[in-house]
């Protein structure tokens, strides 16, 4: 075993955050420390990504700003996330969904997958 594989088993987070995945409308909550004060900013937007596992787990969430696309890397066991909510579920068929930066408009929507509830069916 060598020391990335010894640090990572060492550290093995447990984190509370939804299952989510690329497609997802998600809203995270992330700390942000300005001097001596400390606020939570709120980051909403799709998630174009999740790369890696256990400990070095990172997720890509891209939102359009004035017109403008941002994207932003989170590392899943980060301290600074206070909390992640899933708004949307999407219906993708990959897993990298990078086709998203160059649509505009209407063609950047995603289809919303319709959750149907157990009760609703009876």
């Amino acid at each position: 075993m060598n020391l990335l594989q010894f640090a990572e088993s060492q550290l093995n987070p447990k984190s509370s955050h939804p299952e989510f995945k690329a497609g997802d409308t998600v809203n995270i909550h992330y700390k942000i420390k300005e001097g001596d004060k400390e606020r939570v900013q709120q980051f909403t937007g799709v998630v174009l990504q999740r790369r890696g596992h256990d400990a070095v787990a990172s997720f890509t969430v891209r939102k359009m700003s004035n017109g403008v696309g941002v994207e932003r890397i989170f590392p899943l066991h980060s301290p600074f996330i206070e909390k992640i909510e899933v708004k949307k579920k999407g219906v993708v068929r990959r897993a990298r969904i990078f086709y998203l930066r160059g649509l505009t408009g209407k063609k950047a929507r995603i289809q919303e997958k319709i959750q149907i509830s157990e009760s609703a069916e009876a």
